[in-house]
């Protein structure tokens, strides 16, 4: 990925943080908050550009965008697809509801999917080409250490060239 492209992901996942009430509660030498966010507390937003259209996301904890742990939920409609693609740190996810299916490779190939229904977990390493998909509304929960980014393996894939 690009120096920019990069850049511009972290600065739309900066935009997605600055809505969800996902400010660090720990900070050094202070005492941590208590954090507790019911479904109707959770903010969702438009998910940042590097995801295709249609996705919205909650920041929970952190700042996915910076170094640090974080917790960033993100609600796909049924249908949803992001095509074959990498992380630079391990992925961990948590599925809430729906179904989450995930495939590895650099195509994207349902029949190479494994379904994760409500209640599943999952962590991949960084580096792995994999690509996923939602049936039915579907929440999953990423549990991670920042920055986050993810790169297309195919360029053309990226949605933020369509958007341009």
């Amino acid at each position: 990925m690009s120096r920019s492209l990069m850049l511009s992901a972290v600065a739309a996942l900066a935009l997605v943080c600055g809505r969800g009430g996902g400010e660090p509660h720990e900070k050094k030498g202070e005492a941590m908050d208590l954090s507790i966010y019911t479904p109707k507390e959770v903010k969702w937003a438009d998910a940042p550009p590097v995801l295709p259209p249609g996705a919205k996301a909650a920041v929970l904890e952190g700042n996915p965008g910076k170094e640090g742990p974080f917790v960033l939920r993100v609600r796909m409609p049924d249908g949803y697809r992001i095509p074959p693609h990498t992380h630079p740190k391990p992925e961990r996810v948590t599925v809430l509801s729906g179904t989450f299916y995930i495939g590895m490779g650099d195509k994207f190939d349902p029949e190479k999917g494994r379904a994760m229904p409500a209640g599943s977990f999952g962590t991949w390493p960084a580096g792995m080409k994999h690509f996923v998909w939602a049936k039915g509304e579907t929440v999953i929960q990423l549990h991670g250490t920042g920055p986050w980014s993810l790169t297309y393996v195919n360029p053309e894939d990226d949605p933020r060239k369509s958007r341009k």
